[in-house]
């Protein structure tokens, strides 16, 4: 954001869309520094919005939950299980549900959307 902003203001606006966690909503044991990290993202993003958007530049965050990627295979081979029993959709999310998610809010079709979080999870924040 730091370098983007000032690019926004000189071009009348823009959308800017911080990628945080779930961990960011919920509790998570274990991971207290991962969750204050997400949070930071949450709060920073939230500010921003504030901040910014008289300049025209909107300021969302997405928040993916158990997301079946390369790189989360390993755990979710471990705890699919567990990951399937914390969401109220029957699959895990894919990669592909949280850039649509991004691509939604980076364009006009959100115009007048500034400071939200979206939570991408199957539904484990709506338990």
């Amino acid at each position: 954001m730091q370098l983007a902003i000032p690019l926004m203001e000189k071009n009348n606006g823009g959308s800017i869309v911080n990628i945080s966690s779930i961990a960011a909503l919920t509790g998570m044991a274990g991971a207290g520094a991962y969750t204050a990290s997400k949070g930071a993202v949450r709060s920073i993003t939230k500010a921003a919005a504030v901040d910014y958007g008289k300049k025209n530049i909107r300021v969302n965050s997405v928040h993916p939950g158990y997301i079946e990627t390369p790189m989360s295979a390993p755990s979710m081979a471990a705890y699919k299980d567990y990951f399937l029993s914390q969401i109220a959709l029957p699959d895990l999310g894919q990669a592909e549900e949280v850039a649509a998610a991004v691509l939604f809010l980076a364009s006009d079709e959100a115009s007048h959307i500034t400071g939200i979080e979206l939570p991408v999870d199957g539904g484990v924040t709506a338990k």
